[in-house]
């Protein structure tokens, strides 16, 4: 798979995460058949455009915290605030990261066509 096709897999699956929900990159990685591929899911997401239909705001890291766009940066911020217009709770850690639960709002299918069947 070149890296164009595994970018397009992402943005599909991502696509499938239903609102109020939140999984990892390395869940998502998985799904599309490339597991230890987690960091690639990050890099796709991070390229998309600000009118993209894809809600990249839904993935999170392995631990719920939400990922840090790098010093300066109101990415996380951001992210912070679309999960919670979709009604996910954030919570502020003592570090200052926002975190996300999995047990309240995780989204967690065993396969890609699991995931397809839940999304109709």
């Amino acid at each position: 798979m070149d890296l164009a096709e595994f970018y397009e897999k992402v943005y599909d699956t991502v696509r499938l995460v239903p609102q109020g929900k939140v999984t990892s990159y390395g869940h998502i990685a998985a799904l599309v058949g490339m597991p230890r591929h987690s960091r690639h899911v990050g890099a796709a997401l991070k390229i998309l455009h600000e009118d993209s239909d894809v809600p990249w705001q839904r993935i999170v890291s392995s631990t719920g915290v939400i990922s840090s766009r790098g010093p300066g940066t109101t990415g996380a911020q951001r992210q912070a605030e679309a999960l919670e217009a979709e009604g996910v709770h954030v919570e502020t850690t003592r570090m200052g990261q926002f975190k996300v639960s999995f047990a309240t709002n995780g989204w967690f299918p065993r396969t890609l066509q699991e995931a397809q069947q839940d999304a109709q």
